[in-house]
């Protein structure tokens, strides 16, 4: 057997997806995720253009040969794009041998080691009754964890929070088109208050505690808003409130700015959903600096690197916490389940439920029930593309918003 197909398919059902499906001589379909939020058509067609044709005739067992032939044969190496890539032709390859064993993946990636797999919920809301509600909704589902955001006075529309008031799904979508549905021609930009949101946010923490009380895992992200400086002070502040994690304290390119944080706090510290590979976190996890590894299976080259990722992180008491909103697909939601179901360090998985369109093009397997989730026992990733569906819905440009400082100046988001 080799492989003798390798196609590239874009489709949005609401939202923008590029899958690889991959069919061997004997007709088995493998499918990878690689969509890149706001820079998908790139990922395509590095896939299309330039890997496609590297495939074809290549033994679709030879897994971890094909991904170094991936990374180290074209020598430009890295970056959000190729990692994305290099996932799409990992995952599709993972999905293909468990098919071909007739096991579900999580079974070749060393068997279950624990029941299920706790997730947490987005909540959010434009003021602290709109996130109440929104914190009530999801405990009502099953949840025991939350990621909560909060819009800050005086700002207008905040990334990461919900201005469709409260309720118990979270259904926000940071890539903007056209206000009529067309393709955007450009970012929408978004203003950001760095020192109204300090003085806001520890506020509404403890209030958090005061209405839910200690027994709810209550997570937050930064958003790489703040600097080192700024990060260290919050995270002391927010001490009192016992987070299960303060998330993208500061941009993430300098590792060494963590440091700093990890001076002044013992809020627990997670990073790393714009990192692409081991070496991002290479000082984070060796001078222990971080307590979760934040990074998609999608976007850091796959199972078979993710793995070896977490594999480090665990020699240093350092665990997992996979990204997991919807603009990972569900191909991508199924590889981070199966390996969430498999690894010994696993902390906590992100968990956005997809809508109902691109569940008519995702055929899934994997289930939610009581606050965990679980991959199912079908052969293989356990997600099927339906090509049909995914005709239907053509590619339409968005970006991811840009964000401005009150005086104008380009901020992180």
């Amino acid at each position: 057997m080799s492989i003798e197909l390798a196609d590239v398919i874009v489709t949005s059902p609401g939202r923008n997806f590029v899958t690889l499906k991959i069919t061997t001589s004997d007709g088995v379909v493998g499918w990878g995720d690689a969509t890149l939020n706001g820079r998908e058509l790139a990922v395509a067609s590095y896939l299309g253009d330039h890997v496609a044709s590297m495939l074809i005739g290549r033994d679709e067992d030879r897994i971890e040969d094909t991904w170094q032939y991936l990374y180290r044969g074209p020598y430009w190496r890295r970056g959000p794009v190729t990692m994305a890539a290099i996932a799409a032709v990992d995952m599709a390859l993972w999905d293909i041998k468990a098919k071909k064993a007739g096991v579900p993946l999580y079974q070749l990636l060393g068997g279950a080691s624990r029941s299920g797999i706790r997730a947490y919920a987005h909540a959010s809301g434009t003021d602290y009754q709109a996130l109440a509600n929104a914190i009530t909704g999801y405990q009502e589902l099953g949840f025991t964890a939350v990621r909560v955001q909060t819009g800050v006075p005086g700002l207008g529309q905040v990334y990461g929070v919900s201005a469709s008031g409260p309720g118990v799904r979270y259904d926000y979508e940071p890539a903007k088109r056209a206000a009529d549905g067309s393709a955007a021609t450009a970012p929408t930009e978004e203003s950001w208050d760095t020192a109204g949101y300090l003085a806001h946010m520890p506020g509404v923490f403890e209030r958090i505690r005061e209405d839910f009380g200690t027994g709810l895992r209550i997570l937050h992200d930064g958003h790489h808003r703040m600097s080192p400086i700024e990060a260290a002070r919050f995270a002391k502040d927010i001490e009192p409130y016992k987070l299960f994690w303060l998330e993208d304290c500061t941009p993430g390119e300098d590792q060494t700015a963590l440091r700093l944080v990890r001076q002044h706090s013992t809020t627990p510290l997670a990073i790393g959903e714009v990192f692409n590979s081991v070496y991002d976190y290479q000082t984070l996890i060796t001078e222990r600096l971080i307590d979760y590894v934040r990074s998609a299976v999608t976007h850091t080259g796959g199972i078979t690197a993710m793995r070896k990722l977490l594999d480090f992180a665990a020699i240093y008491g350092i665990r997992s916490g996979i990204h997991g909103p919807t603009d990972i697909s569900p191909i991508g939601m199924a590889a981070a389940l199966h390996l969430d179901l498999a690894i010994h360090n696993f902390g906590i998985q992100e968990y956005m439920p997809h809508n109902e369109q691109t569940l008519e093009v995702f055929q899934t397997s994997f289930t939610f029930d009581d606050g965990f989730l679980h991959p199912g026992e079908q052969p293989g990733l356990g997600v099927e593309l339906d090509e049909d569906a995914a005709a239907a819905f053509e590619y339409t440009k968005a970006y991811l918003p840009v964000n401005r400082l009150t005086d104008g100046t380009v901020h992180d988001w």
